[in-house]
């Protein structure tokens, strides 16, 4: 490459860095907001106890004793479940105890009796309770009316409502609710259970909605959007250049609310999802509930929950919520499909995931799937690459005429750049032209970086020596520093040090230089990502080599300039003027 190539190609990597960093320097200022504001004033606090009374004040109602509260029955619990999902149901209140995934296991490898399915566990905050509702505990008694078993359905019936739940396919779960006291003025909140934090360091919690106020209705991520209440909260502020926050004096659980009506709301980890998908009766909104960690010195996510809000309370109301993983086909079906969080790059990450399942399809493995679709990509790509190689390849050619140039017109600057366009022109050579599939490939890789990140298709897939294509690598996590040995970014720096060594160059010194700190700095990058992303880049890479090792065997080393005799060198001979160079006069 020459000194302009890679400048451009030093700009590419500033510009991932930037962007790491724009993303890093997002959530810090979402810390120092927190920082700022530690409670809110929609955070919901307790009743304080009343004034007391003046003195003269008139004659009280005497203080009737608190009425015995009702003894409880038993508890039961009913399980509907179907191959994708088991959910566990109590009579107290009618809720969703917990959801276990069929096809995720809880550690990585196989399902089996010591590695057991994936539990959603919603104790702490069941799904579907009836939260809010004045004179309606949420965990009233019910009695199953009906269990019907082979249709996935059970009834819960008691004085105040009327409720029969119905297991659906893909991780459905159609709600029928009929009301004794139906009121304007009986306002209640739906919940839709508490999401809690993945063992892995990179989970997340989050909260998305879809929002009808504002000027359009528009998709709402509550952890990256800067106006809602709920960021500094979701933003966990653990780590950074300012270190960790401190939790002392901030309350174990925040209630934030966030008023509008919403098309759906929905709660998320990293890999799974509880959303209030559709309902036939319109909400006023919802509350988040916020828990942190109180075992860490510093805040740290532990839960979140979602509290639907409605103004009123109807004879009837249906409603579907989503208990599953974070799939996006799944997702699509629902018209909820940018709970992905794919952001402005959604118009390459849908299809790369759907080719991603394409291939898993064909060769049941997401590693060999990474494997194609790079081979994809590159296919893809491989005639701007070549054009971009032959472009390199005449560019060295013409470094002695460059040189000869510069030397000619050092001290005239503008004819310099005048004559060194010329030269271009005539031996028809576009410096930008070899920039031109690194620029192309960013989208792609930001792409690719944005969806082999979250697919929950990744979680725990093994390959090869890979337990976990999400996570990094991390083997010998015990004896080596940095979270573990990594192979893949190591090969990954190695192939790019090769294939800039392959590189035609007119400038030695420069090509040395780029071969130490563009690996460098692709290392320092790549370390700790996921390990499907180092094997896309590395493989990539790999491919990189290859190709530029054929076009050196196709077509020999760049010369500087032939003969019939053979090469001759550059400064052997004067060098012949150009037509811009005669036109004026040889000068």
């Amino acid at each position: 490459m020459n000194k302009q190539e890679k400048l451009i190609s030093l700009l590419l990597g500033l510009a991932l860095v930037g962007w790491f960093w724009y993303s890093f320097n997002q959530q810090k200022k979402a810390a120092a907001e927190a920082a700022r504001n530690p409670q809110p004033a929609a955070q919901v606090q307790p009743a304080h106890n009343a004034a007391p009374a003046p003195a003269q004040a008139a004659p009280q109602k005497p203080v009737e004793a608190p009425k015995p509260k009702k003894q409880k029955a038993p508890e039961k619990t009913v399980t509907l479940a179907n191959d994708q999902v088991e959910l566990t149901l109590s009579t107290r209140g009618a809720v969703v105890k917990s959801a276990t995934m069929r096809k995720y296991a809880q550690k990585p490898g196989k399902i089996s009796s010591e590695n057991p399915p994936l539990a959603l566990d919603f104790s702490s905050a069941p799904a579907l309770a009836v939260v809010g509702m004045e004179g309606v505990d949420p965990d009233e008694d019910f009695e199953i009316a009906e269990n019907l078993s082979d249709a996935d359905c059970v009834v819960f019936k008691n004085a105040f409502m009327t409720r029969r739940v119905t297991l659906k396919p893909d991780y459905c779960v159609e709600v029928e609710e009929t009301f004794a006291k139906p009121g304007a003025a009986a306002a209640s909140r739906l919940s839709l259970g508490a999401v809690t934090m993945g063992s892995s360091k990179n989970d997340i919690l989050s909260v998305d909605s879809f929002a009808l106020s504002g000027k359009k209705p528009h998709v709402v991520h509550h952890g990256d959007d800067g106006d809602s209440p709920l960021k500094s909260y979701l933003v966990s502020m653990a780590g950074g250049c300012s270190g960790q926050k401190s939790a002392a004096g901030m309350p174990e659980k925040s209630y934030v609310d966030y008023p509008g009506a919403q098309t759906w709301v929905a709660v998320k980890n990293r890999f799974f999802v509880s959303a209030l998908a559709s309902c036939s009766e319109p909400n006023s909104g919802f509350r988040a509930v916020i828990a942190r960690d109180p075992a860490q010195p510093h805040y740290a996510l532990k839960s979140v929950a979602a509290e639907v809000a409605f103004a009123g309370t109807p004879a009837k109301r249906s409603y579907t919520v989503y208990l599953g993983p974070k799939k996006q086909a799944l997702l699509w079906n629902l018209g909820m499909r940018d709970v992905m969080e794919f952001g402005m790059w959604r118009w390459l990450c849908y299809p790369l995931v759907w080719v991603l399942n394409f291939f898993n399809m064909l060769i049941p493995n997401y590693g060999v799937a990474i494997i194609l679709l790079t081979i994809l990509v590159r296919l893809i790509f491989w005639p701007l690459t070549h054009k971009s190689s032959m472009g390199m390849r005449k560019m060295q050619e013409i470094q002695p005429k460059m040189k000869e140039l510069q030397k000619k017109y050092k001290d005239n600057p503008q004819r310099l750049q005048q004559e060194t366009w010329q030269l271009y022109r005539d031996n028809k050579v576009n410096p930008l032209s070899s920039c031109l599939p690194m620029l192309v490939q960013i989208p792609v890789f930001i792409a690719l970086f944005t969806v082999l990140r979250s697919a929950v298709e990744l979680r725990y897939a093994p390959f090869l020596w890979i337990s976990d294509l999400s996570e990094p690598e991390a083997l010998f996590a015990s004896w080596f520093p940095f979270g573990g040995l990594n192979i893949l970014p190591l090969a990954m720096a190695g192939l790019t040090m090769l294939q800039s060594a392959f590189t035609p160059s007119g400038d030695n010194s420069q090509q040395r230089m780029m071969m130490i700190m563009m690996p460098l700095m692709m290392l320092f990058m790549f370390y700790n990502f996921p390990s499907a992303l180092s094997l896309y880049w590395a493989l990539s890479t790999a491919f990189g080599v290859a190709q530029a090792w054929w076009i050196k065997k196709r077509y020999g080393t760049p010369a500087a300039r032939k003969s019939a005799e053979g090469v001759i060198e550059p400064d052997s001979v004067e060098m012949p003027q150009t037509r811009q160079m005669r036109r004026h006069g040889g000068q």
